[in-house]
């Protein structure tokens, strides 16, 4: 793992947040998209070498609209940034960590992305970050 790559914030409205992050952290959001397979709008923003994600639900079953329901508003999980995610994955999963998927998955910000169950990691859930290079 080369450096924490975000921090990532479930939220119930992007609209909402946006502004009092942008207050908080003194910086504009730089970036907004939306991750269709994981029902999500995101928001990013940086703060010196650190970034924040939030996340907000786009369907009422979707993971952050669960999330939210159960745990409230908050952060939700923190990234690593990785030189090689399968190598990684395998990595973990042979020192017992619980992956979510078996294969990673495209996320927000030109990532593929990988989550370790909380189970396996005394309750934070770990997300595993590489950026997708020109053919992957």
């Amino acid at each position: 793992m080369n450096k924490i790559e975000h921090i990532g914030i479930a939220v119930s409205s992007l609209a909402e947040s946006i502004p009092l992050y942008e207050k908080l952290l003194n910086t504009p959001c730089y970036k907004t998209e939306a991750v269709e397979n994981e029902k999500v709008n995101t928001a990013f923003f940086k703060a010196g070498p650190n970034k924040i994600e939030l996340l907000e639900s786009t369907d009422p079953d979707g993971v952050i609209a669960k999330y939210i329901a159960k745990k409230g508003q908050g952060l939700h999980h923190i990234a690593f940034e990785v030189d090689d995610i399968y190598t990684e994955m395998k990595r973990l999963e042979a020192q017992g960590f619980i992956l979510l998927h078996q294969e990673p998955k495209k996320g927000a910000d030109n990532k593929l992305i990988c989550f370790l169950h909380p189970q396996s990691t005394q309750g934070v859930l770990i997300e595993l970050c590489q950026e997708i290079k020109t053919g992957q």
